[in-house]
């Protein structure tokens, strides 16, 4: 069976989701429009590619696929993964990645664009910003949710919901919030209890490490140099009994401080690290150069507020990073992975983020991510996960044939035009 074969089945197993037969002509046309070598992936360029003689025509359906057909996009993004993850090498786990990415935009009716920070420029700008999580190996990563941050002025003004068509169950959440939906959705359909991967943006958040926890999945996140933490064995003491039930009395939720052991800074609590306490790992092979660092790592206990039932904070991981020619550590994560996870495969955890940036990058650069030009809400996300399916059937190819790094795989063939 060639890649056009196969193509064709792909496609097939998709359009079942789509709920009507007749939306199987649009889902081939787009997907082929989004792997086809034009500078912009938009509706008009590739009906001009795909059917030269009737542009018009073949716009228009395009434009009522993508922006107008009642299909779901959730759907589709789990017939992906149907697809694709089967050939993932999950035997020892995968990883949860969350991030987010932009869309840098001119004007202001295009849903949910806003001036706040920009990843792709580095700034802040005029832009809109997806939350996204990606199923993640060693050899390759898909997204698997997909949802528009929908800025606070955007979501209590009725009139903009109104004329983009912003479903109304949809409130305004912070990106962290829409991540925890997307992983609680995850895994109220059976998903797996992998490791969650986020960087400082969530990572600094209390309220999201312990959701994490509540849901039984350990994380390793990104945290900041004043995050507080406490030295294990020093800060964290034993609770007295207190009279009360049993004949010892019940111990308190929350512990006591002790002044003799404050919470300290995992910047001042690195910095008191012995020199031995660091050891250099080799955290990806590069195509160029071995990615290389000083890592340490100790166990601490958690010295953030009680976040929902009060218990006793976790011990866990504090990872920290000092390039030798630095003269303090420029990068800390926290991480709930077993006790006895070697320093190896935390530092592969703390740095395996990258997955999620290339996910976004060939998007864009290959699949015509950021080049949908419609306003309406339905439209962003169908198109999106289009992009995210054209993406995925190449991501399966690339498995398929043993080299997940290459971007250059033979692509479909444009289908006949006529029909």
């Amino acid at each position: 069976m060639n890649i056009t074969q196969r193509f064709d089945r792909y496609l097939e197993h998709l359009s079942a989701g789509l709920g009507h037969a007749d939306r199987y002509a649009g889902l081939r046309d787009y997907c082929t429009g989004l792997m086809l070598p034009l500078s912009r992936k938009n509706v008009r360029p590739m009906a001009a590619q795909i059917d030269p003689l009737r542009i018009s025509a073949r716009h228009q359906a395009l434009h009522h696929f993508v922006a107008k057909a009642r299909w779901s996009d959730t759907e589709m993004l789990r017939r992906v993964a149907q697809w694709v993850v089967p050939q993932m090498d999950l035997r020892a786990g995968g990883w949860w990645i969350v991030g987010d990415t932009s869309f840098p935009k001119q004007g202001s009716h295009s849903v949910g664009v806003a001036p706040q920070y920009c990843k792709q420029l580095g700034k802040r700008a005029n832009c809109q910003v997806a939350v996204s999580i990606s199923l993640a190996t060693d050899q390759g990563s898909l997204p698997v949710a997909w949802q528009l941050y929908l800025p606070e002025d955007w979501a209590h003004d009725p009139a903009r919901r109104a004329k983009a068509g912003i479903p109304e169950p949809v409130r305004f959440s912070t990106k962290t919030q829409i991540a925890l939906q997307q992983l609680r959705r995850l895994r109220a359909e059976g998903a797996p209890c992998y490791c969650v991967l986020a960087d400082s943006d969530c990572g600094v958040n209390d309220a999201f490490r312990q959701a994490l926890d509540d849901m039984g999945l350990p994380y390793m996140v990104g945290a900041a140099s004043d995050t507080a933490v406490r030295p294990h064995n020093t800060g964290l003491l034993r609770p007295k009994a207190q009279r009360g039930n049993g004949r010892n009395g019940r111990s308190p939720a929350v512990p006591q401080r002790s002044a003799a052991y404050p919470p300290i800074s995992a910047r001042t609590l690195a910095m008191a690290l012995p020199p031995q306490a660091f050891h250099s790992v080799t955290w990806r092979e590069d195509d160029r150069a071995p990615q290389r660092g000083r890592f340490a790592a100790v166990r601490v206990g958690r010295a953030d507020g009680n976040v929902g039932k009060t218990r006793l904070p976790n011990e866990q991981w504090l990872l920290v990073e000092w390039p030798s020619h630095e003269t303090e550590p420029d990068r800390y994560w926290l991480s709930t992975l077993d006790k006895d996870t070697s320093l190896q495969k935390l530092v592969h955890a703390a740095h395996l983020c990258w997955r999620i940036e290339r996910d976004h990058q060939d998007l864009q650069r290959n699949f015509g991510l950021d080049h949908y030009e419609g306003r309406n809400w339905q439209g962003f996300h169908h198109h999106a996960v289009l992009s995210v399916a054209a993406y995925g059937f190449m991501m399966a190819e690339r498995l398929i044939a043993g080299n997940p790094k290459r971007t250059n795989m033979p692509r479909p063939k444009p289908l006949a035009c006529s029909r």
